[in-house]
């Protein structure tokens, strides 16, 4: 996830969406990928990977670091659930696709900002 992220406008964009508001591709997009980057901020470390396709990936949290080839945990949703988890804490996690023995990680949630 290279670049810069403009947080003010993500932040705005967050918001909104709390508030019920749809976000475009684009919007949705930026707001994912600054909501993954400060996840990561949070909870350093390189042991589960948090994939949203097509919008971004990070890998995160202590423990046993992952270098080269499928992360043994994986934790993978849509771009809108992110979004849910990371304002609310709460999701349907029939919605979640997660393997790996760390990759429980709804306790982590919901970030304040």
């Amino acid at each position: 996830m290279a670049g810069k992220i403009d947080s003010e406008q993500a932040l705005k964009l967050l918001s909104a969406f709390q508030a019920g508001a749809e976000l475009t591709p684009a919007e949705l997009a930026l707001t994912v990928r600054f909501t993954l980057a400060e996840f990561a901020k949070r909870h350093p470390g390189r042991s589960v990977e948090i994939r949203i396709p097509w919008i971004g990936a990070v890998q995160a949290i202590a423990g046993v670091n992952h270098r080269r080839g499928t992360p043994p945990n994986v934790v993978e949703m849509s771009g809108n659930t992110w979004l849910t988890l990371v304002t609310t804490g709460l999701v349907d996690w029939q919605q979640v696709s997660a393997s790996g023995n760390k990759s429980a990680i709804q306790d982590l949630f919901p970030l304040s900002f």
